[in-house]
């Protein structure tokens, strides 16, 4: 059967679930830590990621091993989105931003110049780079470690690398060490970190990734 990926909202999850049953027949579940199985009677199968795992408690006897009860639980969640020139840093107390900061730094783009003024560009673009990424971790240390230690997470976006220097700093080792805590969420692609664009996170950091396979090509 083909596998395709979607995302469902932990709102929707319980409605999303009951129509799975009702198009492919009763269902059963296997709970664990990480996903729940639910493997329909005409052998379709819902894989759901566990968000924010492990799944706790587990509970056995509840629907779905407890996951619509796990999903709906309000998170405090730190987002940091970084790109060259630009950064956005907020706290969320389940979809309702409680800090943030965002602000941008000017980089110099691409030049096609070379011999000595293409090294004075290379490292007057170097200086400026690291000069925004220092804003970055300021920005990063004064409003999301108020908050590291209720954080369940911290989940990041925008240039991988640029984002990577950033929690490289020493201040926000802490901070590093929450990142993974998501439940294996990719790394956001965002565009240049605007408040809209923070604001917006929520959608995907707390949505529930179902791999779904069915035994024809109806959704």
């Amino acid at each position: 059967m083909p596998e395709r990926v979607l995302t469902v909202s932990p709102e929707r999850l319980g409605g999303w679930l009951a129509g799975f049953a009702t198009r492919h027949g009763t269902t059963t579940h296997r709970a664990g830590p990480d996903a729940v199985v639910v493997e329909a009677a005409d052998g379709a199968v819902a894989s759901c990621a566990v968000p924010f795992p492990p799944l706790e408690p587990l509970d056995t006897g509840a629907p779905y091993g407890g996951l619509l009860a796990h999903t709906a639980r309000e998170r405090r969640v730190a987002v940091l989105l970084v790109r060259r020139g630009g950064y956005a840093a907020g706290v969320f107390a389940g979809t309702r931003l409680v800090a943030s900061k965002v602000g941008s730094r000017h980089v110099q783009g691409r030049t096609a110049a070379g011999g000595q003024s293409q090294q004075r560009f290379a490292r007057r673009r170097e200086k400026q780079t690291r000069e925004a990424f220092e804003a970055a971790a300021d920005v990063a240390a004064r409003i999301l470690l108020p908050h590291v230690a209720d954080l369940d997470a911290v989940v990041t976006g925008g240039d991988r690398a640029a984002v990577d220097h950033v929690l490289a700093d020493r201040r926000l080792t802490a901070l590093a060490g929450l990142r993974d805590r998501a439940g294996g969420l990719p790394h956001l692609a965002v565009p240049d970190p605007k408040l809209a664009v923070l604001r917006a996170t929520p959608a995907t950091f707390r949505a529930v990734r179902i791999t779904l396979s069915e035994p024809d090509a109806e959704a």
